[in-house]
Formats: C-alpha cells, structure tokens, sequence
C-alpha cells in the first residue's frame, strides 16, 4: 500500500526511498519528516511499532532517539546563557561547586558543551536504583579527575554529556532539562518532544529492536586479529586507522569507547532501552522520547529564531573542535552542543558547510540547515549497526538534498 502521510512532489524521491526501505526489509517501522523555510513537505510514516505484537506504526509514534537528545540539551543551555544565567565561559564550579574536586576548578561550561571537559567515563558503575537520580549521577562525575586536560582535546562524552550539563541546568533553575524542556520548548509549541516521558507516551512508544548482533565496525564473533579486519571492513588497514582503532576499541569491554557509551547501561533492566524506567528516567544525553515531526518541529523553531535568537544560533554552530576523537577515534566536529558534519556526522554534499543537529546510536537523525531552511528528522525502531547514522538515514537525506532546486 506504501508509507501513510505526505509528501509534497517536490519531494518524491524521498518518498521513494523511505518506500524502498520497507520494500527491501531493511526497516520495521519508521518516520521522516522535512520542514523547508518552515513549511512542512514530508510527513510519512509505516511499519510496525512493536514487532512482537504487530501493533502498527501510527501518525503519532514515538521513539527513544538515543543521542538526538544532545541538541535539545543545548538549545537548553544556549537560552539561559542568552538570559544571562549561565556564563557559557565561566567556571562550571561557580554553579557548581563540588565540581572543582580533581583538578576541574577551570572546567567551562563551554567545556562541557564540546565534549572536552575529559569525562567521558564515569568510573564508578552506576547501578539500576539510581537511574531515576540524575543528581546523584552527577554527583560521580564531580568527585571524578579529567581523563585529559580540559580543553586540550576532544572526546565523544557519550553519556556523561547530558548529566554534566544536566547538573548546570538544575543548579542554576532547579529544574531537570526535561522539566525545562516541558515547560519553555516543548509545551508552548505543542511539539512532541519528551524528556521523561509519561506513561501514556511510553504505552504507544515504539519498540526499538536490534539489527544484525555486530560490533560498530562490523565484527560478528571473535576477538582476534581477524575479527578486528573483519571490524574495520578496510583490509590492509591496522593500527593508526580510525576505522580499525574503533572496531578494535568495540571489542574491548574496558575501552574508553564502550565504557563511555555502557555505563549507566539501559541492558541492566529488563527490555534495556524499552524499560519504562529508562524511557521515563529523561538522560539529557540520550533519553528524548520523540516523534519525526516533533524533532523536525524542533529543528524548524530553532531556525525560525523562536528558541533562540538567530545570533545566538549562528554562534553557536562555529565549530569549536573537530578531527580525530579522542573517545570514537573517527573524526567528529561539535559547535556548542550541536553536532557539525565529519565522519561521525557524515551529511550529503550540500550540507557539509551549513548542516547542524545530532545523529542517535542505531540510525536516529535530527539535522537543520539554516542555508536551505531544512529540518529533518528520522525516527524508527530497527537499529542499524551504527554508533553515529546509517545508510538508511543517509539515503533519506541524500534524497532530500537531491530534491532541492
């Protein structure tokens, strides 16, 4: 029957991609959607929200979009810095003051935003108990010392990005980013968009389930040389490669990478990241429960100047760091918060100047681009071996770059 919704014909590919996906059964449910100049040009949706059940994907399906939630924190942090509450170049400690412990007294909150502050990793294991406490994880992190000198280099903070910021946010509102977002984002907008979902959005979220059982480079098995190859996809390649440095890092229980992304890890309560606990727990870093129209809405506001002012968005997307990451090992570039277009954010062609967003483990995206007045966004439930995008996400948006005259 093809996907349900719309799509404006300028935007046919697009449709015919979204299309093939299911038709190839690369996809179980899914949704796109694209606003351009403000207007929106493709709504679509199909598949199954639940595979176990067969309950259909629905206009207003949810999903737990994993890293997407980065963007949402920031603009976060971008308005109470233009409101003059938060001084993105101070001191975290001067909100924060237990968090000069270990060396961090000239940590920035800038720091935080561009994944240098050198916590990537929280070092105690976090158990399931206090999920729901981010305080107290943030809490760990303060008593922590830096992996690396602060501002010396850049690393993916995973997880630990959403509780230091988080932390910032509380301490200067006495709200939690998803209380923040309820009440200054998604509420006055009507957007779809959650940071602690409640438990009728959690009731018809979807489902995500797991593709292909692969390490991010692709190993299947084994933890020897030629796993690490088979890893890498780049044969002839070894050390000093980042794509091998990664797949090598992904078979490694105690690398910075899989710590950073496993701890807290969701797979300590049952059905992981479907766990109303984890869905309702609202982690500033990966926990946004959203629909593809309520993130391209998102992306759609911000551009329009209704978040935040256009000056203070432009800012915001100069790129602060980028090259090799020092947690990832591929190349990443980050503005404040925002992700900017490198391997990590790999974006078509006509976007690698102007794009901005954050893509979500398994495939999730959430992009803008203020030169071609885009907001995009991808949502579903069958995870891509992807730490960072997928082929599929990139297909949509190569087929929405495509449609542009």
């Amino acid at each position: 029957m093809g996907a349900q919704g719309h799509c404006d014909p300028r935007f046919a590919r697009v449709r015919k991609v979204f299309e093939n996906h299911f038709a190839k059964g690369e996809e179980l449910g899914a949704a796109f959607a694209v606003h351009l100049d403000g207007e929106p040009v493709v709504d679509l949706w199909d598949g199954v929200a639940d595979r176990h059940t067969g309950r259909p994907w629905e206009r207003d399906t949810p999903a737990l979009t994993y890293s997407c939630t980065k963007a949402v924190t920031a603009a976060v942090a971008l308005m109470l810095a233009e409101r003059g509450e938060v001084d993105l170049s101070a001191p975290v400690a001067e909100v924060w003051p237990e968090f000069a412990a270990g060396g961090k007294e000239r940590v920035t909150v800038e720091h935080l935003l561009t994944h240098q502050s050198g916590l990537p990793v929280i070092e105690e294991d976090v158990p399931a108990e206090e999920f729901g406490d981010q305080p107290a994880i943030a809490a760990r992190l303060a008593a922590q010392r830096p992996m690396w000198e602060p501002g010396t280099a850049h690393g993916y903070h995973a997880l630990t990005y959403g509780f230091l910021v988080g932390e910032v946010v509380r301490r200067v509102t006495g709200k939690s980013v998803g209380e923040f977002v309820a009440a200054e984002i998604a509420g006055p907008r009507g957007l779809d968009l959650w940071l602690g979902a409640p438990p009728d959005v959690i009731a018809r979220a979807a489902r995500l389930s797991a593709g292909e059982r692969r390490t991010p480079g692709g190993a299947t098995g084994s933890d020897g040389p030629e796993a690490v190859r088979a890893a890498a996809e780049l044969p002839g390649r070894g050390p000093g490669d980042p794509m091998w440095e990664m797949a090598r890092a992904a078979l490694d229980k105690g690398s910075v990478m899989n710590r950073a992304m496993g701890n807290p890890s969701p797979g300590k309560v049952k059905g992981g990241a479907n766990n109303p606990a984890i869905m309702r727990a609202g982690w500033p870093a990966m926990g946004l429960v959203t629909t593809a129209r309520g993130l391209a809405g998102f992306y759609r506001d911000l551009l329009a100047g209704e978040i935040v002012r256009p000056k203070t968005l432009q800012d915001a997307l100069r790129p602060r760091v980028g090259g090799p990451d020092r947690v990832m090992f591929l190349d990443s570039a980050f503005g404040l918060g925002f992700m900017r277009p490198a391997t990590m954010f790999f974006t078509p062609g006509k976007g690698a100047a102007t794009a901005f967003g954050h893509p979500g483990l398994g495939g999730f995206v959430g992009l803008g681009d203020h030169r071609y007045g885009l907001a995009v966004a991808y949502t579903m439930n069958r995870m891509a071996n992807a730490v960072a995008g997928s082929m599929r996400g990139y297909r949509l948006l190569e087929a929405v770059y495509d449609s542009l005259p």
